[in-house]
């Protein structure tokens, strides 16, 4: 019989069979058993340990870091160049328009006359108010001595000097409406409309003429809805373009605030004063770009994306701690916008969270943040 040789891997060494034997095949296959049973072992050993760390998986996600400059908001108002002064002119009296000397656009001194009445009518009244002041005095002085001598009783005499004074009184009147029978520029200025024409009859106090005043500048007036304008106060800045100048915009600050909203929008009026330009001009069209403060009622912003989960008045978000690993966290929705939403609770300034790539994370998974770029 020819001789074999059979060497166990991990044993003492070589076992040399020349003649095998009933107890030797039992022997040899008691050994390659032990070593199949180890070889499995060891298998199942591996495949039993834990992963590592460095063997996890860990998600890339956008982030963004919630911080107070986040917090602001910029919202742009569509508004309207005006004088800050324009005022309307109009006659004291009633008469026919004798005279307009300018037209809608036209640039004027003070003192400029810009309208006038035909006087005739003014000077005759004036004539008839002078004719029953001098009646009533000559009359009241008749009485005077009257009354000094006892013919006339107090009343009488009382009576005649109040119609005295009475026609007086008429004179100046009629005075007065003999010498504002004109109207006149009280400041230089463009005359932005005229709304008479020579010959026409108004009534006192009826609108001639609107003149912009050029000493008291622009303003710029936009209208802000109730809710952005609760929060914002006169001296905040903002940033005013005007298409038909171009150029770089126009800095400016908040100088006035409506105290009522208007009826029929519901919006507040934001003034802003602007320094004169030789190409401003009244009726001109711009945006303001207002910059909101945060909120002060512990209300944060975020990224509309950020938020998971939603249901009624609120939501989830991931957040992100030192070791890369996200947590969630429950807030309360306050408000929904374009693309953030206003939320309490839950996170605050320096928190980092999830916007993007949070598909397929659960509490606890680890991930690889990259910071937000817009």
């Amino acid at each position: 019989m020819s001789a074999f040789r059979a060497i166990a891997v991990g044993g003492a060494g070589e076992l040399i069979l020349n003649k095998p034997n009933r107890h030797q095949n039992t022997l040899f296959a008691t050994l390659f058993m032990g070593m199949a049973l180890s070889l499995a072992g060891c298998s199942s050993e591996e495949e039993g340990k834990p992963t590592t760390a460095s063997q996890e998986e860990a998600f890339p996600v956008q982030v963004i870091k919630v911080q107070e400059s986040s917090l602001q908001r910029t919202i742009d108002a569509v508004g309207t160049i005006r004088y800050r002064r324009e005022t309307p002119l109009g006659f004291t009296t009633s008469g026919r328009v004798a005279s307009v000397r300018y037209n809608e656009g036209d640039y004027v001194k003070r003192g400029a006359t810009l309208a006038a009445l035909d006087r005739q009518n003014v000077r005759a009244d004036l004539s008839v108010a002078q004719a029953e002041r001098d009646r009533t005095q000559a009359e009241f002085e008749r009485l005077r001595g009257l009354y000094a001598d006892g013919w006339i009783t107090k009343k009488q005499y009382e009576a005649s000097e109040a119609a005295a004074k009475a026609a007086a009184a008429r004179v100046r009147q009629a005075s007065y409406a003999s010498g504002t029978s004109h109207i006149h520029a009280p400041s230089s200025g463009v005359i932005l409309s005229r709304s008479v024409e020579p010959g026409q009859v108004v009534s006192a106090g009826t609108p001639a003429l609107v003149l912009g005043q050029d000493s008291q500048g622009f303003v710029f007036r936009v209208p802000v809805v109730d809710r952005d304008a609760s929060k914002l106060r006169v001296g905040m800045p903002a940033q005013i373009s005007i298409e038909s100048l171009g150029g770089d915009p126009i800095n400016a600050t908040i100088s006035e605030i409506d105290g009522r909203a208007n009826e029929a929008t519901g919006a507040f009026t934001i003034v802003f004063r602007l320094k004169a330009r030789p190409r401003l001009r009244s009726g001109q069209i711009g945006t303001a770009a207002i910059t909101l403060p945060a909120a002060e009622d512990g209300s944060l912003q975020i990224p509309a994306s950020a938020l998971f989960g939603v249901r009624t008045g609120e939501g989830l978000v991931y957040v992100v701690n030192k070791e890369n690993r996200v947590e969630t966290r429950n807030v309360s929705v306050e408000r929904v916008m374009d693309d953030f939403v206003i939320i309490s609770g839950g996170v605050g300034p320096g928190d980092v969270i999830v916007t993007r790539g949070g598909e397929k994370l659960r509490t606890g998974s680890k991930v690889r943040p990259v910071a937000a770029t817009g």
